[in-house]
Order: structure tokens, then C-alpha cells, then sequence
């Protein structure tokens, strides 16, 4: 088999997606490419969320077709790591910390138990959550839980990781950790990211898009309206 476009890991052609007859996205034509830092903003209800889970695939396009590849090769599925927005999560479902972190790695069946609990371990120290490793879910705060997820997003070390909305809930003491985090993934991972907060996003990413029901990408790094291009 001849494979095109080595560079290109994720392609959208002409994505189109509808709930109950209402236009969510309209005609999305998106290439994501081997090292990309795609920053994500728009209006609320734009369909920003949409557009991401179209990307991991857990929705459908209505029309129009979403594409995994590998060295420019057709495949089914990539190393993806997915932090959702933390109100996607039910926080009194009974799970403990450690096992939420631990479940970016139920794919991972060459690991062994020494090999999870030190990556969980490692997961744990990065983001600030040592101490609260044997707490229910919902006994942690809103920041304390988006750090968790965000451990779980980054314990498989993915060739992509897709954040919505990273810095919701996050406290100011943890906001400088949170952008160093992401700028050393961006060096080894190719990042999708939605933010509202794109003043330090932007200077980190190298494409830069609008969604608005439909896409636009913008060709200058230096805008700061959420739903225009400078």
C-alpha cells in the first residue's frame, strides 16, 4: 500500500453534525498534523465540545467522514489521551482518585501492576494530588478533580492529547503548573485544546482556530476575540 500525506494523523471532510434538527457544526474541513498545537475558542454553543468529540470519535458525523491515520496510512485508532470538561463527569459515582488516574492505562495490557502503580504514582506527583490518592471522587474540589483527569489524560503518554477546557476550575496556585505541563506535552504530543483563556494558550500553539457552528482558522496567533480573527 502507497500512503499520502505522512505528516497528516487526523482529517475531517465536510463534517456536518445535527441534534434534533438543530445545526451544531456545519461543513468542517480540519487536517491535524504530526506535532500540531491546535488552540480551539468560539462563542458558547458554538460547538467547540462537539467538534472534539467528533475528533475521538464518540460521535458520529452526520455527513462527511473523520479520519485516523499513521504514517499516512488508514487506521482505526491513535494514542489518544482526553481530558472532558469536568461537568461531563459524575462526580458521585464511587471511584477512588488513584483508579480514576490508573484508567488511562486499561488499554495498556503490556504494564505491568509495578509498572501502573509507579506511573500512577509519577501521575499522582505531577499534579499536585499525593496526599488525596485514596479519596472518592466527590470528596475532591472542582480543581482538585480537573487535575486528576488531566493525570489521567497524560498517564499513556499519547501521540494526541485532546483538553477542553484544561484551566476550568483550576486554582490560581496551580494555574503556572497547569502551562507548564502543556508546554512540555506539546513537545513530545500533538495537542487539540479549547480555552476560553487563550492569552498564554496562544503563544503556545501553532494554528489557531475559530468554531462557530462552522471553521475558521485564523493565520495570525495574536487574536484575542473569541469569535473573530484579527
Amino acid at each position: 500500500m502507497v500512503c499520502d500525506n505522512k505528516n497528516t494523523i487526523i482529517k475531517l471532510d465536510n463534517v456536518n453534525f445535527f441534534r434534533e434538527d438543530k445545526e451544531i457544526l456545519k461543513n468542517v474541513d480540519l487536517e491535524v498534523r504530526n506535532g500540531d498545537f491546535i488552540a480551539v475558542t468560539g462563542p458558547n454553543g458554538g460547538g467547540k465540545t462537539t467538534l472534539l468529540r467528533l475528533i475521538l470519535k464518540l460521535l458520529k458525523p452526520v455527513t462527511g467522514s473523520v479520519q485516523y491515520f499513521n504514517e499516512g496510512c488508514p487506521v482505526n485508532r491513535l494514542s489518544i489521551g482526553y481530558l472532558p470538561q469536568k461537568n461531563m463527569i459524575d462526580s458521585h459515582f464511587p471511584i477512588l482518585l488513584d483508579e480514576v488516574i490508573g484508567s488511562g492505562l486499561l488499554s495498556r495490557k503490556d504494564l505491568s501492576k509495578k509498572e501502573v502503580s509507579e506511573r500512577v504514582d509519577a501521575m499522582l506527583e505531577l499534579v499536585g494530588l499525593t496526599s488525596h490518592r485514596n479519596h472518592p471522587i466527590g470528596q475532591l474540589s472542582g480543581g482538585q478533580l480537573q487535575r486528576g483527569l488531566l493525570g489521567r489524560a497524560l498517564i499513556s503518554s499519547p501521540d494526541v492529547l485532546v483538553l477542553d477546557e484544561p484551566l476550568s476550575y483550576i486554582d490560581k496556585h496551580f494555574e503556572g503548573r497547569m502551562y507548564d505541563i502543556i508546554e512540555n506535552e506539546a513537545r513530545r504530543s500533538t495537542i487539540i485544546l479549547v480555552s476560553h483563556e487563550m492569552s498564554k494558550i496562544a503563544s503556545m500553539a501553532n494554528r489557531h482556530i475559530i468554531i462557530d457552528h462552522s471553521l475558521q482558522e485564523c493565520h495570525a496567533a495574536h487574536h484575542y476575540v473569541q469569535s473573530d480573527c484579527d
